[in-house]
Order: C-alpha cells, then sequence, then structure tokens
C-alpha cells in the first residue's frame, strides 16, 4: 500500500473495529497513535503492537473534550513528526429509543461522542494537512447513517451527521490535497453493545425487521481492510463518499 513511514492517529482504538485498524496500519508500517477513554486497554495494544516490531503511542483521550483532542494531535505531531491520516472511529450507540422517548441527555451525550468529535477531530487536524498539502481523513459512520432502522434516534441522526460531515469535508478541501471519507458498517463483533442499557423494547422490536435481512456479522479486521484501502494511494480518486461494508445488508432495502 506503500504507507511506510506514515503517521496515523486512530480513535477508539482501544478494541474492536479501532484496534483492528491500528495493528493492520502498524502491520504495513505506518506509526500509530492510539487514542482512547480506556488507557489501559490502549498500552495493551500498543505494547502488542511494539512486540511486533511496529511503533505506536498510547494517549487517553475523551473525544467529547476538546482539551484531549488538541492533545491527542499535538501527541502524534511530538511523537512522530507529523500526521498524515486521521481515523475518526469512536463512538457510542444508544438503546433503541426511538424519537420520543430519547432524554436531552443522552441525546446530547450521543452527539457529543459521536458527532461534535468527529468535527473537532477534523478542525484540529485540518492546519497540518492544509500546511503539507495532503492528508487522509477517514470517519466510521454505519450502516445506520443511511438508513432509519437499525438502531435509535439518537444514534441514527448521530451517524447521519457523520455522513455530511463526511461529503461537506471531502468537497470542500477536494483541491487541497486533502480526501475526507466514511465508512459505514453493518452489524460488526465488537463491544459497542456492551454500552446499551436498558434496551427500549419497542424500539429494538422495530429494529428486528431490518435485522432479519442480514446476511451475517462482520469481524473488525474485514473493516480494517477497508480502512487501509482507503489511507492508501489506491484510493486516490474516491473522496467525499461513504463506502458500506455490511456483506449486502443494505443491498436488500
Amino acid at each position: 500500500m506503500k504507507l511506510q513511514k506514515k503517521v496515523a492517529v486512530i480513535t477508539g482504538a482501544a478494541s474492536g473495529i479501532g484496534k483492528a485498524i491500528a495493528e493492520l496500519y502498524a502491520n504495513e508500517d505506518i506509526k500509530v497513535v492510539l487514542a482512547d477513554l480506556d488507557l489501559d486497554s490502549a498500552k495493551a495494544v500498543e505494547e502488542g503492537i511494539t512486540r511486533s516490531g511496529g511503533e505506536a503511542k498510547a494517549v487517553k483521550v475523551n473525544v467529547a473534550n476538546l482539551a484531549d483532542i488538541e492533545n491527542m494531535i499535538a501527541a502524534a505531531v511530538k511523537e512522530f513528526g507529523t500526521l498524515d491520516i486521521l481515523v475518526n472511529n469512536a463512538g457510542i450507540t444508544d438503546s433503541m429509543e426511538p424519537a420520543g422517548d430519547i432524554d436531552d441527555e443522552k441525546w446530547d451525550d450521543i452527539f457529543e461522542i459521536n458527532t461534535k468529535g468527529v468535527m473537532r477531530a477534523i478542525r484540529t487536524t485540518l492546519p497540518i494537512f492544509l500546511e503539507k498539502g495532503k492528508g487522509v481523513i477517514i470517519n466510521t459512520a454505519s450502516t445506520g447513517g443511511l438508513n432509519g432502522a437499525h438502531a435509535g434516534a439518537a444514534y441514527t441522526a448521530s451517524k447521519h451527521a457523520v455522513v455530511g460531515i463526511t461529503k461537506n469535508t471531502g468537497f470542500m478541501y477536494a483541491d487541497k490535497g486533502i480526501r475526507c471519507n466514511a465508512i459505514a458498517p453493518g452489524g460488526v463483533d465488537t463491544n459497542i453493545a456492551s454500552a446499551m442499557k436498558n434496551i427500549h423494547g419497542f424500539g429494538a422490536s422495530r429494529t428486528k425487521l431490518s435485522q432479519g435481512a442480514m446476511p451475517r456479522i462482520g469481524k473488525p479486521e474485514e473493516i480494517a481492510q477497508v480502512a487501509l484501502f482507503l489511507a492508501s494511494d489506491a484510493s486516490s480518486f474516491v473522496n467525499g463518499t461513504v463506502i458500506t461494508a455490511d456483506a449486502g445488508w443494505t443491498a436488500a432495502f
């Protein structure tokens, strides 16, 4: 992929899709900053990458906190001298609440992490990319950002917003050597569902209509392969768009 010695920041890198992306990138000789609220788990990923001959730096980051995001980008430059790739992967889900039952606090929490965190990381990174005249941004959206039957109202709206940010950023900076794309995974075997407390019965029952069409559950490593493609020059003409990785799930409707 010709990505040797590139530097990438990956949020939510301690587990799931973020961990898989970090490990695959490191295997391609990309230097990775592992940003996660769970620093101990991020350090465990760092140790594994280092043992395998890669270069990694774990940083504790709450993507809902602007200071943490600014420190994350600064840490990448301090540790590795530059930044080439930003992967906005961190996210949380709702508990399938429809609009009639989502409360303001939960709505705000989901948007702070899933949407504002993405915007802030992009905003903080852009001066570096603009100075270099190149850079890659990859956002983890969701099939829930393309359809209305995969989650509750808050998560669905937050991921639709990520799709909008992706398209707008890709277009705005297209002539600056900067590409911005998103991945929309379908059902993937990660721990994101562990945050789902008190699952809303009605909301969950409605999403079962679409879940019945899901061909299979994906693996984080399969999504990581898409992130590797988007980071590389093999995708040089791909910009401002969303790649759906769901085994054909959303092709059914």
